[in-house]
């Protein structure tokens, strides 16, 4: 491939940012991990990343408000939510607002990557809806 395949991972929860970090670079992705939306939103690798992976509930601003806030500002790049708290009606939200996965916590390793491949591909070479 010609361009870098770049994960953003965003969770207030140091542990799910290292092991989906390590999980992610064992499969040769480059990966930048973030402890909240506001951290991603102002750093210099918003707009290189080729895919986001997010918690949906964080302090200040959730995962959701950040696919909302990023959507309305022509961001296409695709999501995948996961979460502690799987709950139905926010995960008809989630992807009625354009995410690509809905994942609960614990997840195992092979189902994330699975999801993430199906978001890069369904992503590559289209431009967003």
């Amino acid at each position: 491939m010609s361009t870098l395949t770049v994960i953003s991972v965003i969770d207030d929860d140091a542990s799910v940012r290292a092991a989906t970090n390590n999980l992610l670079r064992s499969h040769g992705y480059t990966v930048h991990t973030f402890a909240s939306a506001e951290e991603f939103l102002q750093s210099a690798h918003l707009n290189d990343t080729s895919c986001v992976i997010a918690d949906v509930q964080m302090s200040v601003m959730s995962g959701l408000d950040l696919l909302t806030a990023l959507r309305t500002q022509g961001y296409a790049a695709p999501f995948i939510f996961i979460t502690a708290f799987p709950d139905e009606s926010v995960r008809a939200r989630a992807l009625k607002a354009g995410a690509i996965g809905f994942l609960a916590k614990p997840f195992a390793g092979p189902t994330l990557i699975n999801c993430l491949h199906t978001a890069l591909e369904g992503h590559h070479g289209g431009a967003g809806n």
